[in-house]
């Protein structure tokens, strides 16, 4: 990759056939990321091969470049990275060889202007108090500390970026005091969000663009005012190891217009990286 600065995305298009259908293709043609990294696709290879062989030309080289980890259940969860480069490796391996992170955890190795540039695309699960999806969670949690840590220790310029469905403070959702008993609130959640940021030493380009001030939010339910009224929850994330963070710039929400121009639940979360 030659492009300087080089523009990173993350963006849960909650099923990115019907992203496209609503209209997502008008996104990539106004913002054209070098690195798109996608959650919730619940497609396969096959569709989303189809969907951006249709708009290649909408990529900065003029390919779109497709890694895909779909998850074990048909029409669940599924992360990608879309580039207009082709990566150098990638893996999809998380936590011990039980345990099932399929569909939720994706790096890739770029190679930028002679630098290695590793991105993950991640998907952690919502979660729901006192069942086993909240079991889950803590497993998925757990598992992505340790990972995070080894990248930490082996890599100088990492971003680990995506759909982490935890509100790390108060000023990362609007009513936070109606949630705190709630799956993406919980204490404990966002203890392991501590232990990112404050333990380890990942910087949160979102809290960094905006110290101290509610949001930027990037996620809003469909139901309700919640879009109109901006009563959002900032659960996506860019995490860069340190290095990486001093590249860092233009750290942007691109929070649609209106709610009838919305091809997702989500907004795309847009960093500029300087190499």
């Amino acid at each position: 990759m030659a492009n300087a600065p080089l523009k990173v995305v993350t963006l849960n298009v909650n099923g990115v056939r019907a992203a496209f259908r609503k209209g997502m293709a008008d996104w990539l043609a106004e913002s054209k990321p070098d690195i798109l990294c996608l959650q919730e696709v619940r497609a396969s290879d096959a569709d989303l091969e189809a969907l951006f062989g249709e708009v290649n030309h909408l990529s900065p080289s003029g390919q779109w470049h497709i890694l895909h980890d779909p998850a074990s259940a048909k029409g669940r969860a599924g992360v990608a990275v879309v580039s207009a480069e082709a990566s150098l490796t990638h893996s999809s391996v998380l936590g011990p060889d039980d345990f099932d992170s399929a569909g939720r955890w994706l790096e890739a190795e770029f190679d930028v202007n002679g630098e290695r540039l590793t991105v993950v695309s991640t998907y952690v699960h919502s979660g729901e108090v006192d069942t086993p999806k909240q079991v889950e969670k803590y497993k998925f949690l757990e598992a992505m500390t340790a990972r995070m840590a080894e990248l930490l220790a082996t890599r100088e310029n990492v971003v680990v970026l995506g759909d982490l469905n935890v509100g790390h403070t108060e000023l990362d959702i609007k009513n936070w005091k109606g949630n705190v008993k709630n799956a993406g609130f919980l204490p404990e959640e966002r203890a392991y969000f501590d232990g990112f940021m404050n333990k380890q030493g990942w910087r949160d380009l979102g809290r960094d663009a905006h110290p101290g001030v509610a949001g930027p939010y990037t996620w809003w339910s469909f139901r309700g005012q919640a879009f109109d009224t901006d009563a959002g929850w900032r659960i996506d994330y860019q995490l860069a190891t340190p290095k990486l963070a001093e590249r860092a710039s233009n750290y942007r929400v691109d929070r649609a217009a209106s709610y009838d121009t919305r091809f997702t639940d989500h907004s795309p979360v847009v960093v500029e990286y300087n190499f």
